[in-house]
């Protein structure tokens, strides 16, 4: 089974047991997921089943967006709610300070990156040292906040925001809440966090856990399935001959001379990735204009699995 589920995440589950249920659920073995989400973090994380596995360098890593809530006058070890507190520091600011600070932090910005993340050094993750109780230098890295906004009170609690987040990849919305509350002279913690969009997948296509295993009850979970052609829209497309599409899906390169689409139009001066489609509309794979040579050249070839 090829094409792409995105799950909607609960909290509480690890990126790779999400995988997992993914793949019990559809009766797949392979799978990958773009974007890990921590267990705390829910929303969209979408997962590549099949031959779609093999076109994940393709999907967009731009785009990210989330959902956060934090809390002033509190820091600890994480960076969010869930790890040790450090400190407990008075709050004296309020709304208005908030959405002040926060333009400092939009656009280009340094972020060190945590300690519980992911990252290596020496070929050892940061979190296991982490854990260890070891704490090593980390360069700050920039990455880019595209918008940042304050989002309407929820609750009762004066000291808890909530803020609208777009940025590139590698950023880290523990460390810009914990910045945020550096700035703010209190400290503060992310107390949740909801990705709402990523590699140009929302929560629009995703699904819960409970409904996806409702359908395998019901034999229909592939259902859910987005076609793998149909998620790389963003790329335009090329339809060829029976003769070139079986030259293609071979790996032979094509002449552009001779697709249909570029006797009627310029190929583009510029490297440029298109979706090939044979004559009864079947997905080939991605190509890639080249316009020194004059062909269309094999990016990643379709197999349906």
């Amino acid at each position: 089974m090829t094409g792409i589920l995105v799950l909607d995440k609960p909290e509480g589950m690890t990126s790779f047991s999400a995988v997992k249920k993914v793949r019990w659920c559809v009766r797949e073995k392979k799978a990958g997921h773009a974007g890990t989400l921590d267990p705390m973090a829910t929303g969209v994380l979408p997962v590549m089943l099949g031959g779609a596995t093999r076109f994940l360098e393709f999907f967009p890593d731009e785009g990210k967006e989330y959902i956060a809530s934090f809390r002033l006058g509190i820091r600890t070890d994480t960076l969010d709610i869930t790890g040790t507190v450090l400190e407990e520091r008075p709050v004296t600011c309020g709304r208005s300070d908030v959405e002040a600070v926060l333009g400092t932090f939009r656009g280009e910005i340094f972020q060190v990156p945590p300690m519980y993340s992911a990252l290596k050094k020496d070929g050892v993750r940061l979190y296991d040292l982490a854990r260890q109780g070891i704490e090593v230098e980390r360069e700050a890295r920039p990455v880019t906040i595209r918008s940042l906004e304050l989002l309407p009170d929820e609750g009762t609690n004066t000291n808890e925001y909530r803020i609208a987040v777009s940025c590139s990849k590698g950023t880290y919305i523990r460390t810009l809440v914990d910045d945020i509350g550096n700035a703010l002279g209190c400290g503060a913690v992310m107390t949740a966090l909801r990705r709402t969009a990523t590699c140009g997948f929302t929560l629009d296509n995703a699904v819960s856990v409970e409904e996806l295993e409702q359908a395998r009850e019901e034999g229909g979970a592939e259902n859910f399935l987005i076609p793998l052609d149909r998620a790389l829209e963003r790329f335009p497309e090329v339809t060829v001959s029976e003769k070139q599409a079986i030259r293609f899906h071979n790996g032979g390169s094509l002449s552009l001379s001779r697709i249909e689409r570029f006797r009627r139009e310029p190929a583009p001066a510029q490297l440029a990735i298109y979706r090939i489609y044979g004559p009864s509309r079947d997905f080939l794979g991605l190509g890639e204009t080249d316009s020194v040579t004059g062909d269309m050249l094999v990016r990643r070839i379709y197999s349906g699995r």
